[in-house]
């Protein structure tokens, strides 16, 4: 779905990509399939080690670095084609550190280049205020998988995400928890925030329009070119 998205925005193009936060690989390693040539970071380092063992696996060339997205110090280049920030990420900084991580972004985009990013709808998720996620289930009989999400609201924007992984094997089952702090933005919010570092052209794809499952902003760096 994103390859189809950046293929009608730059002509099916190879491009530089840059993954500020790219996890344990999941957009990267895609990325990098389809051609582009693509740089991966994370501010975890074991997210950063199972990505480039992913990619070793699979024989993709990805550059990675351990890098926070609000400074990206440890990553060279200024002029890539396309920066994506997917899956949420933004949601776990703090007003401040957004500010500075769309600064930074900016920054290391080519004039007229491509800033994508996902988050969870918040438009809708602050009605709801939704304390639990339902429990999803994978897998057949013998190595079934059950995720459910339990949401602990601090106030009226931040909640902390409890994620419950249940895991069957042949000899018994097993539970797994994580949890991480998120802020709610709001789509408004964020148009403001990359007007502010001086981008451009902002546009909203709801997941009945991408058909990705989270809603995607677009958004252009401005040109350095005052003339432009």
């Amino acid at each position: 779905m994103l390859n189809k998205l950046l293929a009608e925005q730059f002509a099916n193009q190879r491009l530089r990509i840059l993954d500020p936060a790219c996890g344990i690989g999941t957009q990267a390693l895609g990325f990098a399939k389809s051609g582009h040539m693509v740089t991966a970071s994370d501010l975890s380092a074991a997210a950063v080690t199972r990505a480039r063992h992913e990619a070793g696996v699979r024989g993709l060339d990805i550059t990675f670095a351990v890098s926070d997205m609000t400074s990206m110090s440890e990553i060279p280049g200024t002029d890539f084609d396309v920066i994506a920030v997917l899956d949420n990420a933004l949601p776990h900084l703090c007003e401040a550190q957004v500010r500075s991580a769309l600064t930074t972004i900016a920054s290391k985009l080519a004039p007229n280049a491509l800033f994508i990013a996902s988050i969870r709808d918040y438009d809708e998720v602050l009605k709801q205020r939704p304390a639990m996620q339902q429990p999803a289930f994978y897998g057949d009989s013998g190595t079934r998988r059950i995720v459910h999400q339990v949401w602990d609201w601090i106030d009226e924007r931040r909640y902390v995400v409890h994620l419950y992984i249940t895991l069957q094997s042949t000899r018994a089952w097993t539970a797994h928890h994580f949890a991480s702090e998120y802020r709610c933005i709001l789509r408004s919010e964020l148009c403001d925030e990359l007007e502010a570092a001086g981008f451009r052209d902002v546009q909203w794809l709801l997941p009945g329009d991408s058909g990705y499952y989270q809603p995607i902003v677009l958004a252009r760096r401005g040109s350095t070119d005052r003339r432009t």
